[in-house]
């Protein structure tokens, strides 16, 4: 399959209707931005729950922080409830969704994962959308200094036991926290050391006002790598007048 760049974005009246695959990190913004900043029209954001629907795959976020986040960023958000076995086929039935409203393109915030592209583009061929990767190939370090320049803010809301203590968890995404990583973990975090929540920056209207409520450890099945990470509980609060 190929892994040609289709990033390529075009304005004006011609400018596609897109979706984004959002997790609420860092990457999937900062590709949300770049896109819309070039032209497309984001017309719907998708993010995946665990079963019972109480907090996203992977980040941990609960459904309202989400839907603020959205909100702000002005674009309506979809969630859909999946366990990892069915991940795939329940993502297919979004995007087909999608594609019979109109939407034609599909952004994803992947930098340079080869089998993550493959697999985007897949499923998006299978739902008739065009998979879109703004952030692709370029270098992880410079995505990370381009987002914190921007005025982006995020909170990191799980690690990853096997690379980083709890201590790392609920900690502002910021150069501080860039200069403590142990050597061997990427800035980015695209090897799944860490994964954040933004609550602020240019894309968003208002900042998502939220608290820190509680570290929590989860210990994955051993037929899921036997893992042990550290999730940020976070809280909506009422945003200051």
């Amino acid at each position: 399959m190929s892994i040609s760049d289709t990033s390529e974005q075009t304005g004006g009246a011609s400018a596609p209707q897109a979706l984004v695959s959002w997790s609420g990190g860092k990457d999937s913004c900062l590709a949300l931005w770049r896109a819309r900043s070039a032209g497309s029209n984001i017309s719907l954001l998708i993010t995946a729950m665990d079963e019972h629907g109480e907090k996203s795959r992977s980040h941990g976020v609960p459904p309202a922080l989400l839907a603020a986040q959205a909100a702000s960023i002005g674009a309506p958000l979809e969630f859909y409830d999946t366990s990892w076995t069915s991940y795939e086929e329940k993502f297919i039935g979004v995007l087909r969704a999608a594609r019979e409203r109109g939407i034609t393109q599909a952004i994803f915030g992947d930098i340079d994962l080869v089998p993550h592209r493959e697999w985007e583009e897949k499923v998006c061929a299978s739902a008739g959308l065009q998979a879109s990767l703004p952030l692709w190939l370029e270098a992880r370090r410079a995505l990370v200094d381009e987002f914190l320049a921007a005025g982006f803010k995020a909170v990191v809301v799980c690690v990853n036991g096997t690379y980083l203590g709890p201590q790392f968890c609920g900690r502002e995404f910021d150069a501080a926290f860039l200069a403590d990583l142990p050597e061997g973990v990427d800035a980015c975090g695209e090897n799944g050391e860490f994964h954040t929540f933004v609550y602020d920056g240019p894309a968003f209207s208002v900042p998502v006002a939220f608290e820190r409520v509680a570290v929590q450890r989860y210990d994955s099945p051993v037929q899921l790598g036997g893992a042990t990470f550290y999730f940020q509980t976070l809280g909506l609060t009422q945003a200051p007048d």
